[in-house]
């Protein structure tokens, strides 16, 4: 692999939103969830994706957001900022903002809401490549934008030399197998789906991206250290344990984010619910949710021993 790509191999959370009691951006805690996932020992942070709730917040937010990471963490860990927006003039200012704060690396989802032709596409993450000197990441999730990459879009957008990854979230395993043997070494390839991981790193993947990593990291981490060191047995059995909890985590009323966070502030990290219209947690649901956060720290007991 390119030894520049080496960076960005490893786990890496897709970063919260972090909120105070008012639901606007907190500085405090955004920074603490940061050095939290930083004492656990992962590789990056993928922030203001997803997980970042960024379709919900406006852009002087996801700046906010942008800006408390990278005032903690520039230099300690691989910083990814996600730039996607529903305007390519929002996503241009974001992706310069990333710039001027020292990431290492930009990332977009495609245009979202409006179905757009191929061309508008390329046009739009192109706009984002051009605008900064940083390297750009691919983010390929068709279930929440309407859009599978293609291999022709792939190829094409490879012939700029900047973009150096793709993040995918699609289901397929196959699809990471693809992306793999068409960028090579030249390319990192991150596995997207949380509940694939073990099979993604062995079918191609370099590195993961993903949504439920900061309220487990020490099971991914445990999980990748398995892959890397041919334990094969022993990380699809710390699969299994992930993808039950993963399960327990969407069985409840609230969004599976409210869910996280909960158990986060149980464990000492608050970072505030989530914003409408996603859902809160429910009390009846609370003592489900110290459940899930036990059967966490158990799983982590059993695979630490």
């Amino acid at each position: 692999m390119n030894e520049n790509l080496n960076k960005y191999k490893g786990v890496i959370p897709a970063f919260y939103a972090c909120y105070d009691e008012n639901d606007g951006v907190s500085e405090e805690r955004t920074k603490n969830l940061a050095v939290y996932l930083y004492e656990k020992g992962v590789k990056g942070l993928y922030v203001g994706g997803s997980s970042g709730e960024c379709i919900y917040q406006s852009i002087e937010e996801r700046k906010r957001t942008l800006k408390y990471v990278a005032e903690k963490m520039k230099g300690k860990l691989t910083l990814i900022a996600h730039v996607g927006a529903p305007s390519t003039k929002d996503s241009v200012a974001l992706a310069k903002y990333a710039s001027e704060l020292g990431y290492d690396a930009l990332s977009a989802i495609p245009p979202i809401y409006y179905k757009l032709p191929e061309s508008s596409i390329y046009t739009y993450w192109t706009k984002i490549i051009d605008s900064t000197e940083l390297p750009f990441i691919i983010y390929n999730i068709p279930q929440t934008t309407g859009y599978n990459l293609s291999i022709n879009l792939f190829e094409r957008l490879l012939e700029n030399k900047k973009v150096i990854g793709v993040k995918n979230s699609s289901m397929p395993a196959l699809d990471i197998e693809r992306f793999k043997t068409i960028g090579g070494n030249n390319v990192i390839v991150f596995n997207g789906p949380d509940e694939q991981y073990v099979s993604g790193r062995l079918i191609g993947a370099d590195a993961g991206i993903g949504g439920t990593y900061a309220v487990m990291p020490e099971l991914f981490l445990i999980a990748e250290e398995y892959v890397s060191t041919g334990r094969f047995a022993d990380s699809r059995a710390v699969q299994r344990e992930i993808n039950n909890i993963i399960i327990a985590l969407n069985s409840l009323n609230g969004s599976m984010y409210a869910v996280i966070k909960q158990i986060l502030k149980i464990q000492g990290v608050n970072v505030g619910s989530v914003r409408e219209p996603m859902s809160p947690v429910i009390e009846d649901d609370l003592a489900k949710i110290e459940e899930i956060r036990d059967n966490i720290n158990q799983a982590i007991l059993n695979f630490s021993s």
